[in-house]
């Protein structure tokens, strides 16, 4: 089972390079950025995870200059956003940083996508939350097209693109319905995300990875009736306190990557977890 990392990378944290020349050093299979690009302070959506929000979420490093500084100083980690909210990025802008960065580190790059769950961070993009997930689902499409081989046009219900010259492309070929780089889709266990999981992307980021067995069939029929290959589903538990008996659930599963969680905090707290997650590797 590979092992990745995902963190909460600051202006107060350990720097990008510093983590990633460690991670590789130490045998890790990949580090995983999560993005914010701000939080507002008048804000009403409560933190799924309960209490207070906690103060990197306002801190975030750019995921994509985080991940290009790992990259210049790696060959072989791989390198994820878990997630990237697509719905708030202009989707011909992020189809270049997401193809160039995949280009740039040899077709190591992992597109971990999501919906999110901040009402205010979303709506000062100009993000409506009812239509959000359409909305990302169309961004997607219109980056697929820019990421075809030929110049291909798309009409969305949100977006068009002329049929273009775009380049450089992402590193992977097409995969059955996908275009582009690897990509994981996030969120909760339910019939609309994996007929999502189905339709575009290569597999789950499910955050925690609680209640896969009971999900898991569910997808994994889902994605069959869909005519995806059974064998190319990819499932990533995200964001896991790790144990030795929850990583052999997860090996029962079937599941062969599993990201697992550090702190947000200084190099000398992060290497120490990274000296605890080593009995992992």
């Amino acid at each position: 089972m590979r092992i990745a990392v995902t963190i909460f990378l600051t202006d107060e944290t350990i720097t990008p390079t510093r983590l990633a020349r460690e991670l590789e050093g130490r045998g890790f299979a990949g580090l995983y950025l999560p993005e914010h690009t701000h939080i507002p302070v008048e804000r009403t959506t409560p933190y799924p995870a309960g209490g207070e929000l906690p103060r990197e979420y306002g801190r975030t490093l750019d995921a994509f200059v985080a991940l290009g500084q790992a990259a210049a100083v790696t060959g072989r980690l791989g390198l994820g956003t878990g997630i990237t909210l697509v719905a708030q990025h202009d989707p011909i802008d992020l189809a270049k940083q997401v193809a160039t960065l995949d280009h740039l580190s040899g077709g190591r790059f992992t597109l971990g996508i999501g919906f999110g769950w901040n009402v205010e961070e979303a709506a000062d993009h100009g993000v409506r939350w009812r239509t959000r997930r359409e909305l990302g689902r169309d961004r997607m499409a219109l980056m697929r097209a820019l990421w075809s081989e030929e110049p291909v046009a798309y009409e969305g219900e949100f977006g068009s693109v002329r049929a273009s010259h775009a380049h450089p492309k992402p590193v992977r070929k097409p995969r059955g319905p996908v275009v582009g780089p690897r990509t994981l889709l996030g969120g909760a266990a339910g019939p609309k995300l994996f007929a999502h999981i189905c339709e575009y992307a290569d597999g789950w980021l499910p955050i925690g990875g609680r209640g896969l067995s009971e999900s898991l069939p569910r997808l994994r029929t889902a994605w069959t009736e869909a005519g995806r290959d059974p064998e190319a589903l990819q499932v990533v538990p995200y964001a896991v306190h790790p144990t030795p008996g929850k990583l052999a659930h997860y090996a029962d599963l079937g599941i062969e990557e599993v990201v697992v969680q550090l702190p947000p905090a200084g190099e000398a707290e992060v290497l120490k977890a990274l000296d605890a997650y080593q009995e992992y590797l």
